[in-house]
């Protein structure tokens, strides 16, 4: 799959996931933004936080806050190598040990959105 095509895909994806696209621009590659559910602003193609910040502001992140911004990006891109995975796997047995990760993985997932709204 070319590359514009996964990012398109991943867009329906987030969508699908109840994030919103937004009408802001990524400022490194032009890519539209989405907010996700976490509130965040995410450019798919560059796989990266997006944060606003206005003139006059600085900009003041905790390291804990930039750990799970990171661990989250890390569990979304897992997620997405297993669906692709699963999609073309045809052995029943492998399809299960995929199904296995993925829940692991999605649990991952809503423990560090948890741990980050807490």
């Amino acid at each position: 799959m070319s590359r514009r095509l996964k990012d398109i895909q991943t867009m329906a994806d987030l969508l699908k996931q109840g994030s919103t696209m937004t009408e802001l621009s990524c400022p490194a590659c032009s890519s539209p933004l989405f907010r996700l559910k976490s509130g965040q602003l995410w450019c798919v193609k560059c796989e990266k936080r997006v944060v606003i910040v206005k003139r006059g502001e600085q900009l003041v992140d905790s390291p804990e806050s930039v750990l799970f911004t990171s661990l989250e990006s890390t569990l979304l891109k897992r997620i997405e190598e297993i669906k692709t995975k699963m999609e073309e796997e045809k052995s029943p047995e492998r399809l299960e040990r995929l199904g296995a990760t993925l829940s692991t993985l999605l649990e991952n997932l809503k423990k560090t959105r948890k741990m980050r709204r807490t």
